[in-house]
């Protein structure tokens, strides 16, 4: 079910990334601008479908391993899939020193799961299979593509407020206070559209990984460490893709703090040494 609508959810985003280039294209050029805009809006849906994930392993800097390469990360990812009855994802190691952890991609058949080394050095096996499993579950929820996709939402959002701002025509149209009012509220929608989708799925996350796992333990340690750890070791990634990751990341902005993607930590763990949960 929470596949089903997640796919209804990454059909009305794109939709909306393509109206949004319609609208800031007329803004800007009026109706003679409409026609590169659907092209834009195309481009832009077509690279979010099939290149976000590139993206979001290119930023961390992530290397595909092999089972040689990490023996336990690998084979927790293999278990941990079947369980799932979902095809192996690649698996990926970036290596920033901030303890954290994000799946991506398009669907089962084409996602990865990526840790940090931070992550690999802070956990034992017990917690990674937790965190692992937490991440499995967003693909066979099929929320990686959401994310994904939202997170190139939010860039582009910031990118066409940048544009407006400069690129206004002599007709005066994309003037001063449109582009004021797409940057002041533009950042703003494309929070609102993280947090909409980000709080609940990870709840859900946490609740069938804890069943893959055997048991919510694993991750509720995990989740304390990386928490705790993560508060004093920066990833500098951008605001766009924050939501992506397991735990909140510590980023240098600090507007971002104002605007968390992701439950707090401590309900979390709370809902994940529940009975029900073990």
């Amino acid at each position: 079910m929470f596949g089903i609508w997640n796919n209804i959810k990454t059909t009305f985003l794109m939709a909306g990334l393509m109206g949004l280039c319609l609208g800031v294209g007329y803004l800007m050029g009026g109706q003679a601008a409409l026609v590169p805009a659907i092209g834009i809006g195309a481009v832009m849906n077509l690279f979010a479908y099939f290149f976000s994930d590139k993206i979001a392993l290119a930023t961390m800097r992530a290397v595909e391993v092999a089972r040689k390469d990490d023996p336990a990360l690998w084979d927790a990812v293999h278990r941990l899939s079947e369980r799932a009855e979902l095809p192996m994802p690649r698996v990926y190691i970036s290596p920033a020193a901030a303890p954290n952890a994000f799946a991506t991609g398009r669907g089962p058949s084409h996602s990865a799961v990526c840790v940090t080394a931070g992550l690999r050095r802070l956990l034992d096996d017990h917690e990674l299979a937790g965190v692992i499993a937490h991440e499995i579950s967003h693909i066979k929820h099929r929320d990686i593509l959401i994310s994904s996709v939202v997170a190139i939402f939010a860039g582009v959002i910031s990118w066409l407020s940048y544009r407006a701002f400069w690129g206004g025509d002599r007709n005066g149209r994309g003037g001063p206070l449109i582009a004021i009012l797409l940057m002041v509220l533009a950042p703003v929608a494309a929070m609102l559209i993280q947090l909409a989708i980000s709080r609940s799925r990870e709840f859900e996350a946490d609740r069938l990984g804890s069943e893959l796992a055997g048991g919510g333990r694993g991750l509720a340690d995990a989740l304390s460490k990386l928490e705790s750890a993560g508060k004093n070791i920066p990833l500098p990634v951008p605001d766009s893709q924050r939501s992506m990751f397991i735990v909140e990341p510590l980023t240098v902005s600090g507007i971002s703090k104002l605007f968390m993607t992701h439950p707090p930590t401590a309900e979390r763990i709370k809902r994940l040494l529940q009975p029900q949960y073990k």
